[in-house]
């Protein structure tokens, strides 16, 4: 799990390179709860862009920050409720918005995870190793950021199919950016060139965000009581949570499904992958156009015996409705079926994963024929801020969108999901998920076989005890900042 060893001369290297730049790191309960962050640093952020690359704004990675571009400080947690208008459905679905973290994603939370345990305990020494962030986009780029603002040199890695704007960023954030061969779906050439990277450097470090531990933690610590806070302000004394739907991606934020179901025993996590590459539902492979979810291989992190219901989405469905969403025509065509403008104005918080994850929740309230009172929960990893260039090549390729199109892609991608590509399971089923983390990470990645089975056979001891290990973290972070001297 995350490993507390102390390095007393590596950490006394990163402690003066914090003291140097100026560093003050944030609590796991500092993000879960910003009021908890001092005047001082709150009086300095009101001067500052989400975006801007300035050590204070690791104080901006929390759910509840202002949804402002610039010199916001903190209020209730970002959340964006869909009507039924849109969903076609009775059920509540209800997301988490990650627009305004900075780099416009929640992956900064997963990267500090992942980053911060191993500053603290002298793990990482920043003043001679780089960070490695393999990802399949915003992972890496909240990498980069997280590894700037800590003092960090870093190598973000993608697959050379992501968008543009991904690879426009990261070239002013990273120290080095590699491209690897294939889309979305090519998470083992990832791999190849982290290994490749190993054998060939004797200081580089590589955060996997597919087996970091501290991706899973952050989520379950943090993003997990901004859904319960949620959850809490909308649901009157008859609604219940159904379930928390999520794609499946790197399955850090499954944790936050996890501290769902401990805290409401009796809803469900159901995750959710392209059917055009359905690891999960079919041990099937392919490539597919959902950016930001990786494929091929179960995640080291993912607890699958936590795990209710697989299903695939087609991603032409998520492709035809970021037109829809953002195209001219189709907001007026929404309006025309009763969207408000107040919704239609915020569908650009929606990134394509977004969306996958809307028609997840969709899906999982028709299969299981929910009412308007069950609702259901998941989370806008990114708006399309990010994907400018996607919508411009269909535009190229499909040509002006009209609103007779716009009633197409609302009747078929939208109104017209179905209840197919979809498995509860089983005992069995779950183990048969399970067990192909064997394939990637005993048989390619030398992990330990006795660590494959702890995870299936000692589950509860193996997943648990998340708020244990976070307050540990806090406590050396706490230190960590009082030996800087900066807290003054």
């Amino acid at each position: 799990m995350i490993d507390f060893t102390i390095n007393k001369e590596v950490l006394e290297k990163a402690i003066e390179r914090a003291k140097e730049n100026n560093i003050i790191i944030p609590t796991f309960a500092q993000m879960r709860d910003p009021r908890l962050i001092s005047e001082k640093i709150k009086q300095r952020l009101k001067n500052i862009g989400l975006w801007d690359v300035n050590s204070y704004n690791l104080f901006r990675i929390t759910w509840k920050n202002e949804p402002v571009p610039k010199g916001g400080l903190y209020g209730d947690v970002n959340y964006f409720e869909l009507p039924s208008e849109l969903t076609g459905v009775k059920a509540r679905i209800v997301a988490l918005v990650g627009k305004w973290f900075p780099t416009g994603s929640h992956k900064v939370g997963a990267t500090f995870g992942c980053l911060v345990p191993r500053l603290v305990t002298g793990q990482f020494d920043p003043t001679t190793q780089k960070a490695v962030w393999p990802s399949t986009g915003n992972y890496c780029r909240g990498g980069a950021y997280d590894a700037q603002l800590l003092g960090c040199e870093s190598i973000a890695i993608l697959p050379e199919g992501m968008s543009r704007e991904r690879f426009e960023w990261l070239s002013k954030v990273a120290g080095e950016v590699i491209g690897t061969p294939g889309s979305e779906s090519n998470v083992k050439e990832i791999f190849d060139k982290c290994n490749e990277l190993k054998s060939t450097h004797d200081n580089v470090v590589i955060f996997n965000q597919f087996d970091e531990m501290g991706n899973r933690l952050w989520h379950y610590v943090v993003t997990g009581p901004a859904m319960e806070e949620v959850l809490q302000k909308i649901m009157g004394e008859k609604d219940r949570l159904a379930g928390t739907i999520l794609t499946s991606g790197s399955s850090g934020t499954l944790g936050s499904g996890e501290y769902l179901k401990s805290k409401y025993p009796n809803s469900k996590l159901a995750v959710s992958e392209a059917l055009q590459c359905p690891t999960l539902l079919y041990n099937g492979f392919g490539a597919h156009r959902i950016e930001g979810i990786g494929d091929k291989h179960v995640p080291w992190i993912h607890n699958v015996k936590n795990t209710d219901m697989v299903m695939a989405i087609d991603d032409n469905d998520a492709m035809n409705l970021i037109r829809l969403f953002n195209e001219p025509e189709g907001k007026d065509f929404l309006r025309k079926q009763g969207v408000s403008s107040s919704v239609v104005n915020n569908l650009s918080l929606l990134g394509i994963s977004s969306i996958a994850n809307v028609l997840s929740a969709i899906k999982f309230a028709k299969y299981y024929e929910l009412t308007d009172k069950d609702v259901v929960m998941t989370v806008f990893t990114d708006s399309m801020e990010l994907y400018d260039s996607r919508l411009k090549e269909l535009q190229e390729q499909k040509g002006k969108y009209s609103e007779q199109q716009a009633a197409v892609d609302f009747e078929k991608h939208l109104m017209g999901v179905k209840t197919d590509f979809i498995q509860e399971l089983s005992y069995y089923d779950k183990k048969r998920i399970h067990n192909l983390k064997y394939y990637t990470w005993i048989e390619q990645q030398g992990k330990e076989l006795d660590e494959l089975n702890e995870q299936w056979y000692n589950d509860e001891e193996y997943w648990g005890n998340a708020f244990e290990i976070a307050d540990k973290i806090d406590q050396l972070i706490i230190e960590f900042n009082k030996k800087t001297g900066l807290l003054g």
